[in-house]
């Protein structure tokens, strides 16, 4: 069965159900997508853990140079990378058990789903969090 995003009820779900949203590949430069969609998140109550090894802080958050360093609960991993990424990230996300794993717009791997498709994990790809708070919130 290939892959399809959860339907509207389930993104609205876990997105009222969340707190904090874990940011791969977050720039620590305004100008940058990362930043902007991370900002909007914030702004909307949202805890935003940075993850990039090339920055020390974001958004007044310090940041996590990997997933794997995260030492508190996630609700989603939100992943601005390339795609042929994904299925990295998502095994490293898999040991945060978080309720999504959202890769952005434009942003897609079927061997990342596979890697997740039989944990409680959820997984949003090609879409932006931004825009989909925005519909569902």
């Amino acid at each position: 069965m290939p892959y399809e995003n959860p339907s509207p009820e389930e993104i609205k779900n876990v997105l009222k159900e969340s707190k904090t949203i874990a940011v791969v590949g977050l720039s620590d430069k305004p100008h940058r997508t990362s930043y902007q969609i991370s900002e909007a998140m914030q702004a909307a109550g949202y805890r935003i853990i940075p993850v990039n090894p090339m920055v020390t802080e974001v958004l007044g958050e310090p940041a996590a140079a990997s997933l794997r360093e995260i030492q508190e609960p996630v609700d989603i991993v939100n992943v601005f990378r390339r795609s042929e990424y994904l299925p990295g990230v998502a095994e490293e996300a898999e040991a945060l058990q978080p309720k999504a794993f959202w890769a952005q717009q434009g942003v897609y791997h079927e061997e990342a789903w596979e890697q997740l498709k039989d944990t409680s994990t959820k997984v949003m790809m090609d879409l932006c969090i931004k825009v989909a708070h925005s519909l569902y919130k």
